[in-house]
């Protein structure tokens, strides 16, 4: 069997190699079904139509097979640039195949000429081949389909645009001053105060005071979790304070000042006197810096502070004098000790003590070690990672904290980074590299002294609280006079002796800095850049043409567009969408993680009901179902938890889309009750689950990204039945009171199990407000 890297290995020229493939297609044996004879034809006629060649000559016996060859197992930056042009060829013609796109010849033709030519002058690449090349070389084959699906569309769309479509394009698409998007914000004359330092110097803290003795004012963070904590603190404090996240909104009744939101909700039109945004480093991230450049160019604040680590001071300078803002800068030391220790645990778990955090990069990973640590040494083992729900989170720290439980030890992904305050003593990573989505990578100096900081923590977020509380007119942060130093010392090492080496060396060195704020073209950008193209032209092209069409500063980058290509992609059949709804569903909190994920229908059926307008109750939809509810849990089950996982994701989706779409999607209220029913019973598995760690160490290189959708997930995710909580007693109120009636309802519940059914339980909900609301018009 010859492969395209031992073809373009025997054969000098370019020419040689598309001749080669040519014959070798149309030298391939006869199959024996029809089926598979058509597939053969028209991949010869791929081929033969991209040399013109029909001489046969016998060259080679065996079919050129796509990805089963050696150079799809070759990492495609250890190819030479002519065995890349073979397989790029190879992988044309196998979608010439797939396709039945009429102009895709003369498309196939254009691109193979392109790439003979740019092997024979490496010095005038045109920009079809570079783009081919980039793709195949950053994510291997699959990321090389995609980039000829938009290269093809590409083509097509050349033919309909004139000369002065192309300059409007390259006009529209100017993105290299986006602090002129908020014109209103430069007409404010800011003071930006930029606090620095390490995990647990008290930057935050500080910037909140100054919030707190503010008349109005917004905090930005991250995470819900810290969203809801500022909330509730505002609050308690007197403040009145509103909550706004992507999928809740808790609005105070009252002359409401104050506003807690995740950074991506900012509200950019509100004056104010003070505004603090939380984790300013993010600003660089790839995929949601825009959030923070957003924030911290639009928001109209007199005040605005910034919180974050030491590496941003370069940057935060060069915006804060392009906006014309003064700038204030504060550092900030640690306030507890920190130290790497000099030995690692050997990879004995018996040599784990309470307080101790074991660091792992995947769910398996992490429930793997639940499970071994739990029977090794006797003590329970809490678990924190980015799936898991918010307030599961929030649940799961709680009991960590808690010194009067047998919680002893926590297992957590890089989750632990930010967004909760934990009592850890000591953190012990269990490995120092990281799945990416096709390569295990060393983690980031970075994200090392992130998580690594979590270590001796000042005090919990329950003793800020009573702090805050107890002493209104608190400046600084003190530390309890029966707390010493050696009492919060942090202490950092590893499970194994292979990666302590890593830890010391980059708990020494400095972060790199920051160079770059992401950004991402504003809305009414992306409508008018769409304008340009045929209705039947992918939203994912577009959104593809713009980024590649963008021309930016040096101190700005585009954030990568990832889900936002995959959900466009997923609703694509779904006719009857604007542009509008399109951008909208890309910017919705889905995560596809490959063409099978049930989330692709999922997305495709509330698309549906944006385009009907109609059929958006959360029992209309087939794909978003609730079986597992009805499942009584007995002993932990990992499969179990992800599916369970995963149809709060979908919940979270639902209700994310009925704050922008109300009117089709009203059921918000029940969709809240059902999803604290799977927050709870979440919990349940969780406390009574005891992973094995099956496939843990065989399987490192195969895990997923821990924030993906998890591998094990079919389509009964998203399943109805049965339920063991009964309904009828929380009634239909507001969306933000059910969760509380819900609440006083289970004071007098019955502590025996109830096999009432749950959807005729909401049936039944849907069917008594649909009463009410008649009577109330009658």
């Amino acid at each position: 069997m010859y492969s395209a890297r031992s073809l373009a290995r025997h054969l000098s020229s370019p020419a040689q190699v598309t001749a080669c493939l040519t014959n070798t297609v149309q030298r391939t044996r006869s199959f024996t079904t029809s089926l598979v004879r058509q597939k053969r034809r028209r991949f010869d006629k791929a081929f033969g139509e991209v040399s013109g060649n029909t001489t046969h000559r016998p060259l080679l016996r065996h079919r050129l097979r796509g990805p089963s060859t050696r150079t799809a197992k070759v990492p495609a930056d250890q190819l030479s640039a002519q065995e890349r042009t073979a397989a790029i060829i190879q992988e044309l013609c196998t979608v010439q195949v797939q396709t039945k796109e009429p102009e895709f010849g003369n498309f196939l033709h254009d691109v193979v000429a392109a790439l003979n030519k740019s092997l024979e002058n490496s010095e005038d690449v045109p920009p079809i081949v570079h783009s081919l090349h980039r793709a195949f070389l950053e994510r291997g084959r699959a990321e090389l389909r995609g980039q000829i699906k938009y290269a093809y569309h590409g083509f097509l769309a050349s033919k309909t645009f004139t000369e002065t479509n192309l300059e409007d394009q390259v006009k529209l698409a100017d993105l290299r001053y986006p602090a002129e998007w908020y014109p209103g914000t430069r007409e404010i004359q800011r003071t930006i105060h930029l606090h620095v330092g390490p995990t647990n110097s008290g930057k935050t803290y500080h910037a909140l005071q100054r919030l707190e003795q503010a008349e109005s004012g917004i905090y930005a963070g991250p995470l819900r979790l810290l969203a809801h904590e500022v909330y509730t603190r505002l609050n308690a404090r007197g403040k009145l304070c509103n909550l706004i996240t992507g999928d809740e909104r808790q609005l105070v009744e009252g002359n409401v000042s104050m506003s807690s939101c995740t950074v991506e909700m900012v509200p950019v039109h509100l004056n104010v006197d003070v505004a603090v945004i939380d984790e300013i480093q993010m600003i660089g991230h790839e995929e949601r810096g825009w959030a923070w450049t957003q924030a911290v160019m639009g928001l109209r604040a007199k005040e605005l502070h910034l919180c974050g680590e030491e590496r941003t001071v370069p940057l935060i300078k060069e915006l804060a004098a392009a906006m014309g803002d003064d700038l204030q800068i504060h550092h900030y030391k640690r306030l507890s000790p920190l130290k790497t220790m000099s030995a690692s645990l050997r990879g004995d778990l018996k040599n784990l003590r309470k307080g101790d955090c074991v660091v792992a990069f995947s769910k398996v990973s992490i429930h793997g070690l639940k499970g071994r640590i739990e029977r090794t040494t006797g003590k329970r083992v809490a678990v924190i990672y980015g799936s898991l729900p918010p307030e599961i989170r929030a649940q799961q720290a709680g009991l960590f904290n808690d010194p009067t439980n047998d919680y002893d030890i926590l297992v957590a992904s890089d989750a632990i980074g930010m967004g909760l305050n934990l009592s850890i003593k000591r953190i012990i990573f269990s490995t120092t590299m990281k799945f990416n989505g096709r390569i295990d990578t060393p983690i980031e100096t970075s994200q090392i002294k992130q998580i690594a900081g979590r270590a001796g923590r000042y005090r919990t977020a329950t003793q800020a609280v009573e702090t805050s509380m107890d002493e209104p007119n608190a400046i600084k942060p003190r530390m309890s006079p029966d707390v010493s130093p050696a009492q919060t010392l942090g202490l950092v090492t590893t499970l194994d002796r292979e990666g302590l080496s890593t830890i010391q060396k980059a708990m020494t060195s400095q972060a790199d800095p920051i160079m770059s704020a992401g950004i991402f073209p504003p809305d009414d950008v992306l409508v008018r850049f769409a304008a340009y193209f045929p209705p039947s032209t992918p939203f994912s092209y577009i959104l593809v043409r713009l980024h590649n069409t963008s021309l930016l500063h040096p101190r700005f980058h585009l954030c990568i567009l990832k889900d936002h290509i995959k959900v466009a992609d997923a609703i694509e059949p779904v006719r009857n969408l604007t542009v509008s709804d399109r951008i909208t569903f890309c910017a919705s909190p889905a995560s596809i993680r490959d063409k099978d994920d049930p989330m692709i229908h999922l997305l495709r059926e509330l698309a549906e009901c944006v385009a009907t307008n109609s059929g958006g109750g959360i029992l209309d939809i087939p794909r978003l179902k609730l079986t597992w509810l009805e499942t009584e849990v007995t002993n932990g089950s990992r499969l179990f938890l992800e599916k369970l996982e995963a149809l709060h994701k979908g919940l979270i989706l639902y209700l994310w889309l009925s704050y922008r779409f109300a009117g089709v999607f009203n059921t918000q209220a029940m969709a809240f009750y059902v999803k604290s029913l799977v927050e709870k019973k979440i919990h349940e598995v969780l406390s009574r689950a005891s992973f094995k760690p099956r496939r843990i160490i065989n399987r490192r290189r195969r895990d997923e990204p821990e924030d993906d959708n998890p591998d094990e997930v079919d389509e009964g995710v998203f399943s109805r039945g049965r339920s063991d909580q009964q309904l009828l007693y929380t009634g239909f109120g507001a969306p933000l009171e059910l969760p509380d009636r819900a609440k006083k309802g289970r004071e007098h519940e019955s502590p025996s199990r109830s096999n009432f059914d749950l959807v005729a339980s909401l049936r039944g909900l849907k069917t008594l407000q649909k009463s009410v609301e008649a009577e109330s018009t009658t």
